[in-house]
């Protein structure tokens, strides 16, 4: 079928022809037809990025009378890059048609310009609820010739609390006006807009209810929470032309995990709440142009986000609504490609991974984590594939063909591949040549078990070089790797290199060269942090670990014992105290380039508190 056996005006087939639109998508055939022979309401459900804009603004366009000014069509958008996107794009479908006038509205913007740009008259509005409501009440926004109104993402829109806005919004609207609603998911909450806005409505399904993206595959690694951003690296490195979308619960975790890729000389930015309009802008431009290859996101600054050619999508734990997750994975797989959802999951979300499968009728896939081999060849195969494809100016480069031919002449060609491929991949066989490993999860074992397993690991020696210190502060202090670095700076003086970061809710575990290991701990020990009294000493010093004073648990334990009238020797409670101190080392690993500390028993001495009388 073409456009022309669907009925769209000659003037919108030249402008979508030149912008490479071929034959309808399917969610076009299904729409555009029913709109452009009936006013009934209607709601449409179909992933993002199946040609949804175009099923529903070509025939918004065609319904306009281009000799009337006034207001005659609303699309509601959830977001500010959405409703810019979709308003560029009527604009192109509409740029062969004479006097019509699109305007996009939103928050995050100055209200002047809008304002101005709405008294000279736009017969189609563009916006997100709120702004529209602020300029209605201002009496700009005029609604009452309104007859066609668009609510896109409706789910999106509800599930971000727009419900009050959107029952204003439909408040002020002409009783005799058509509604259309696209949404991914069909919830209870659209369901109940839809039987309270909507007349006789039909229901246009492109795939099935609630369904995945049909391009999409979807497979997940289960790993220890302390390894999720260990594995985060694996894949991105087992995907070398990797264009992705790295989803976050919150905007602390997202800005964490940009700024640790970007440290480990990723390409990558963040996309979040608290960014201004303006890096929110330009952020979003280099990762549409592929400036950018790694987008970490919340999914509020994510919503209404459509980007072409994306080949992932990498959710850094599950989301808690399942709609959010089918949102998520629907960025990817579009326009008939193929994509990838992957997930990085602990043990406890085991069942979040089923309960998924269930609602949108695909099976994920559980995958192995990469090993540095595999992810070596991989890295490997893309450098020599590189050289091979790189295209030569030989006019260009002929004036120093001489000279070169000259410097290289005693070097024969085999030496000079192993050099290039060394200068390009050097930094993966270093890194992976001593790469932490990550521990398999075994979903069957006994907690116990677990729990010896940690603790063995947890007692391996620090990286080469470094030394692994103590410090008794943790989570429940506000103490995260940036104040730790803060601190360090502070008191150690310059910028001092820290190698991993393991932090628990009580206490944390750093390392540090070993040659600066005395002087952290001298630096640090005795200092105050928010009315505490910092102790700092060496993991390996086992005689002077952790005491009682740092954990709650073992205080409990130790009134259990005396009250129950058991009388254990000093020794035993001391040996079993230092065996709890580091099972309890199970916590998120952050990796920090530099080193580790190194304590003796007599500095440790110094350090010791003095117990009070």
């Amino acid at each position: 079928m073409t456009f022309e056996e669907l009925g769209v005006s000659v003037e919108i087939r030249q402008a979508i022809e030149e912008m490479g639109f071929v034959q309808p998508m399917p969610v076009q055939e299904e729409v555009i037809p029913r709109l452009l022979t009936s006013q009934q309401d209607m709601i449409a459900l179909a992933q993002t990025g199946t040609g949804k804009t175009a099923s529903f603004g070509i025939p918004l366009l065609m319904r306009l009378d281009l000799s009337n000014r006034d207001t005659q069509a609303l699309v509601l958008s959830p977001t500010r890059e959405l409703c810019l996107q979709i308003a560029d794009d009527l604009r192109e479908f509409s740029k062969y048609m004479d006097g019509v006038h699109v305007e996009a509205v939103y928050g995050g913007a100055a209200i002047e310009s809008q304002i101005r740009s709405l008294k000279k008259g736009a017969q189609v509005i563009v916006a997100t609820p709120g702004r529209l409501i602020d300029l209605k009440n201002r009496g700009y926004a005029k609604l009452e010739s309104i007859n066609n109104i668009v609510l896109d993402e409706a789910d999106e829109m509800l599930n971000m609390g727009f419900s009050d806005a959107i029952n204003e919004i439909f408040d002020s609207l002409p009783a005799e006006h058509s509604t259309l609603m696209f949404s991914a998911t069909m919830s209870r909450a659209v369901e109940r807009v839809a039987k309270q806005y909507l007349k006789d409505y039909e229901e246009v399904v492109v795939g099935s209810r609630n369904e995945g993206a049909e391009n999409v595959n979807h497979i997940y690694y289960m790993v220890q929470a302390k390894d999720k951003y260990l594995a985060l690296k694996r894949i991105v490195d087992f995907y070398p032309k990797i264009f992705a979308i790295i989803f976050c619960r919150t905007k602390l975790e997202t800005q964490e995990i940009a700024d640790k890729l970007i440290r480990d000389g990723y390409n990558a930015e963040s996309l979040h709440g608290d960014l201004s309009q303006q890096q929110r802008d330009l952020t979003m431009q280099k990762f549409r142009q592929h400036l950018t290859q790694l987008l970490v996101a919340t999914d509020v600054a994510a919503r209404g986000l459509d980007v072409d050619d994306l080949t992932h999508v990498i959710n850094f734990g599950l989301p808690d609504d399942i709609e959010n997750y089918t949102h998520r994975s629907g960025r990817t797989g579009r326009a008939g490609k193929k994509g990838t959802s992957i997930s990085i999951v602990h043990s406890k979300e085991k069942h979040k991974i089923r309960e998924i499968e269930k609602e949108i009728g695909k099976q994920f896939v559980e995958t192995p984590i990469p090993s540095a081999e595999e992810i070596c060849k991989k890295q490997l195969y893309k450098v020599m594939d590189q050289i091979v494809k790189t295209d030569v100016d030989d006019e260009e480069i002929a004036p120093f063909m001489q000279d070169i031919s000259r410097y290289f002449e005693y070097i024969d060609k085999e030496e000079i591949i192993k050099k290039i491929v060394s200068l390009e991949f050097g930094k993966f066989l270093a890194y992976y040549a001593d790469a932490p490993e990550i521990e398999k999860v075994e979903i069957g074992k006994r907690k116990e078990d677990r729990m010896q397993t940690d603790r063995e690991k947890r007692m391996n020696k620090a990286q080469k070089g470094y030394t692994r210190l103590f410090i008794n502060l943790g989570k429940k202090d506000g103490f995260f790797p940036g104040v730790l670095m803060q601190t360090l700076n502070r008191y150690v003086g310059g910028r001092q290199e820290v190698g991993h970061i393991d932090l628990l809710d009580t206490i944390s575990y750093f390392e540090v060269p070993e040659k600066d290991a005395r002087k952290v701990m001298s630096q640090l020990t005795g200092i105050r942090y928010k009315g505490r009294t910092v102790r700092c000493n060496s993991e390996d010093d086992k005689t002077h670990g952790p005491t009682n004073e740092f954990h709650e648990p073992n205080r409990a334990k130790s009134r259990n014992n005396k009250s129950s009238g058991s009388n254990r020797s000093q020794e035993t409670h001391k040996s079993r105290k230092n065996n709890d101190w580091r099972s309890l080392m199970n916590a998120s690993r952050v990796e920090l380039k530099g080193e580790e500390p190194d304590f003796s028993e007599e500095g440790w001495a110094r350090r010791k508190p003095k117990k009070k009388k």
